[in-house]
């Protein structure tokens, strides 16, 4: 299916990105739609030869039955649309082909910037991610409610609308930081416990600052999603309560052993950042921390990245797929669940993980990551048996989000 995306305005804001159908085959939400595979991985294991049938946006049935379907897909593998628990869909190079505003580059347009989101979130979609956790724009809430409204094409969008940088604040600054987050409409906090693996990742705030951020999300309804790379930093966020550790590339036994005392999340992001970062060096470079001597930080780690994620599955932590996904990388995002399986993870973990285990770490394991009777109708099909070869999942043949058919 092709698209045309037209980019809207009002009063200075993105708030739509119209979607114009290009072909006979247009988005449809419909009464009901079944649909028959020869695998169904539901979620948690994989069966042979189901259906599956969806009405008004939602699973009503999943089950071996005869007769006509509305859509026979063959031999793939229907299985729930995927989730990355960590992106930056905003992220994208410019008309220069360069990452960043830079003072000898032309400047964006907004609607050069709408386009570029745009182009990134359907990229992500088509990929067969139909949800993403986005951390760190703040204007995401236009972003999101347009996807919900179905006149933006691109995957569901949990949002941060920014992110909490402790720097100098007091712990009573932070506390009302979270709370203003949440009446602007949050739906998660991002904060940050080290600084970057460009400047070596090494713990920058205060317990005192972590405990009240994570507290204060709690006490808020809201989760708390930390960026830490070194152990210190890691300690401190499970000391504090946090939900969930972002990329602890420099990650040791004891603070493995630490997560999984405390049973946090831990989303490790292998399999796309860092080798994306390498791959488009170039365009990256010059702008900010990133600069000769971060990269060399960066290729040092990708080595280490697969020997601390089987430490971390080995010991039992809770894992779901998550890619931080910047310019360059979107439409990518199921090289992450390729690196785990090279690394040591069995296919239907890695599936899990991108399923009903994100599902889960959003808050939302009751409406998504599953094939069930009143789970919403975010489904996607791939050639072959991802079960036994995890590499399908990045040949999507299928893509339904919200109930609507998207890509078929």
């Amino acid at each position: 299916m092709r698209w045309s995306i037209v980019p809207r305005m009002l009063a200075g804001l993105v708030v739509c990105l119209c979607l114009v159908p290009l072909s006979a085959h247009e988005s449809q939400v419909v009464e009901r739609i079944s649909l028959r595979a020869a695998r169904l991985f539901d979620g948690t294991s994989m069966h042979r030869n189901m259906v599956v049938e969806v009405a008004d946006g939602r699973i009503v049935f999943v089950g071996a039955r005869d007769g006509a379907v509305t859509h026979d897909l063959g031999d793939v593998t229907i299985m729930p649309g995927m989730i990355d628990v960590h992106t930056h869909i905003d992220w994208h190079f410019g008309t220069d082909g360069r990452y960043g505003n830079r003072p000898d580059g032309p400047r964006e347009t907004p609607e050069q910037r709408e386009t570029a989101i745009a182009a990134n979130l359907r990229a992500t979609l088509l990929a067969g991610f139909t949800t993403i956790q986005n951390l760190g724009n703040r204007g995401d809430g236009a972003l999101r409610d347009a996807v919900a409204a179905g006149t933006l094409l691109g995957p569901r969008i949990v949002s941060s609308l920014g992110q909490l940088s402790p720097r100098d604040r007091t712990p009573d600054q932070l506390r009302e930081a979270v709370r203003a987050s949440k009446a602007a409409g949050a739906d998660v906090i991002k904060t940050f416990a080290s600084g970057s693996i460009r400047d070596g990742g090494t713990l920058n705030v205060t317990q005192e600052q972590l405990d009240a951020i994570c507290s204060e999300a709690r006490a808020q309804g809201l989760r708390a999603v930390v960026h830490a790379h070194d152990p210190d930093s890691i300690a401190a966020a499970v000391k504090a309560g946090c939900d969930q550790i972002e990329h602890g590339v420099f990650a040791d036994d004891r603070a493995i052993a630490l997560m999984k005392d405390a049973n946090v999340f831990f989303d490790p992001n292998i399999g796309l950042v860092l080798q994306n970062y390498v791959e488009n060096k170039a365009k990256f470079l010059g702008a900010g921390n990133y600069t000769d001597e971060g990269f060399a930080f960066m290729e040092r780690a990708i080595p280490t990245l697969g020997p601390i994620f089987k430490k971390a599955l080995d010991a039992g932590l809770r894992m779901p797929l998550g890619t931080d996904a910047v310019a360059g990388a979107h439409g990518q995002n199921a090289r992450e669940a390729v690196a785990r399986v090279n690394a040591g993870q069995f296919p239907i973990g890695a599936l899990i993980s991108a399923t009903s285990l994100a599902a889960e770490s959003l808050g939302l394991k009751t409406s998504l990551g599953r094939l069930a009777p009143g789970y919403l109708a975010d489904i996607i099909a791939v050639s072959g048996d991802p079960s036994q070869d995890i590499a399908m999942l990045r040949s999507v043949t299928f893509v339904m989000a919200q109930g609507r058919v998207v890509s078929q």
